[in-house]
């Protein structure tokens, strides 16, 4: 089985175990695998000559250009790359999500700020780029002078009703058929912070975060959760997150790559 694998290469101090832990998984198993970095320099897409599988874990513009080259071509992808371009607007995203009815918090999108301070009315909000992504540019706004300091460019920004959560951050992981429960300190201050601990996923919240992969068509995926006043709510989702805190998280990966086999 020959697999391509979309990457950015993270610098040395990053600790992320789960994507050479998967390589490695897959090599023993007789996959021929190629480390693609899109963002290094021009890149010949993948076609079904060379490639039986394509892994998109990097979505930078570049690696997603290159997998948009590669889906049009035929290849094979295992995270399905409609849905991952879909999957990196956050609004496109919720509404996605809300059209098969799965909760999300009141949302709204934005050019100007200014178009937001009417809702501060009805509580306070939490502001996201768009296209944002690792928890970046994302703000609690309480109060007007709050929301004017804020500064997105000339980018459209995504704001949601604040919800405060029953209890710590939730982060919901699936692989096929196993879906596991991470919760965290946040912000997180280092990287067994950023591991969490293993706990047991409430019946309701998993039902919730199993409708995410169905109404997108996927089973890898990570999403957000939170439980406000007993009631589960999706506040973020990716395509391929990292998976940290997930027990084996690359064999259990590149078992599931195995299972793709044409």
């Amino acid at each position: 089985m020959r697999i391509d694998i979309l990457l950015v290469r993270h610098p040395a101090d990053r600790v992320s175990p789960v994507i050479p832990a998967m390589i490695e998984h897959l090599e023993e198993h007789g996959a021929t695998v190629r480390r693609l970095y899109p963002d290094e320099g021009a890149l010949a897409a993948p076609t079904p000559e060379t490639t039986d599988l394509l892994i998109l874990k990097a979505k930078t513009p570049a690696a997603l250009e290159v997998a948009r080259s590669a889906h049009e071509a035929g290849v094979r992808c295992f995270n399905p790359y409609p849905v991952t371009e879909l999957c990196r607007d956050k609004v496109a995203t919720t509404m996605a999500l809300q059209e098969h009815g799965v909760p999300v918090p009141e949302t709204w999108t934005v050019q100007d700020l200014a178009d937001l301070e009417r809702e501060l009315a009805g509580g306070p909000l939490i502001v996201k780029p768009v296209r944002g992504s690792q928890g970046q540019g994302v703000e609690v706004v309480r109060t007007v002078e709050d929301l004017r300091a804020l500064d997105y460019g000339q980018d459209a920004v995504m704001a949601q009703r604040f919800m405060t959560p029953d209890g710590p951050d939730r982060k919901i992981y699936r692989i096929g058929d196993e879906v596991f429960c991470v919760e965290r300190v946040w912000p997180p201050t280092s990287y067994e912070d950023k591991l969490g601990r293993l706990v047991e996923l409430p019946p309701a919240v998993e039902a919730v975060a199993r409708a995410c992969g169905d109404a997108l068509g996927i089973d890898v995926y990570g999403v957000d959760v939170i439980e406000h006043q007993g009631e589960p709510y999706v506040v973020d989702l990716s395509s391929f997150p990292g998976f940290k805190g997930v027990p084996d998280a690359g064999r259990r990966l590149g078992a599931h790559v195995l299972s793709q086999r044409g």
